[in-house]
């Protein structure tokens, strides 16, 4: 599941509203839906995006929040690390390699540092 699918779901979970009546007043297919919550799909373009605020009256601050949420939620990365230093390599490929067996609490932290750094 991808950051956006997420909070998809819950704004979708929080309303009571069935994926299915949802797709349709997105204009999107069930299946397409499904996808997009359950991160089998790459990162929503910025339309969708905006009816998705458009159908839930998200505005502002929060709208730019959700836009924000849906461009870190690309299930499949690519990490660019021409230029940086060896040990940005070496941590760039050991995440790639062990993100699977690391534990949320782990990953929790390190999302909150990487935050922090802006």
């Amino acid at each position: 599941m991808t950051p956006f699918g997420e909070r998809l779901r819950r704004l979708r979970a929080e309303r009571g509203l069935a994926l299915q009546d949802m797709a349709a007043a997105l204009g999107v297919s069930p299946a397409y839906l499904s996808a997009l919550e359950h991160g089998h799909r790459g990162k929503p373009n910025r339309r969708f995006v905006h009816q998705v605020c458009q159908y839930f009256g998200i505005i502002w601050d929060d709208a730019e929040a959700l836009q924000a949420l849906a461009d870190r939620s690309h299930p499949r990365v690519t990490v660019d690390t021409s230029g940086l230093s060896p040990a940005a390599t070496e941590f760039a490929n050991l995440l790639a390699a062990r993100i699977r067996e690391l534990p949320e609490e782990t990953l929790a932290r390190w999302l909150e540092e990487l935050q922090a750094v802006g």
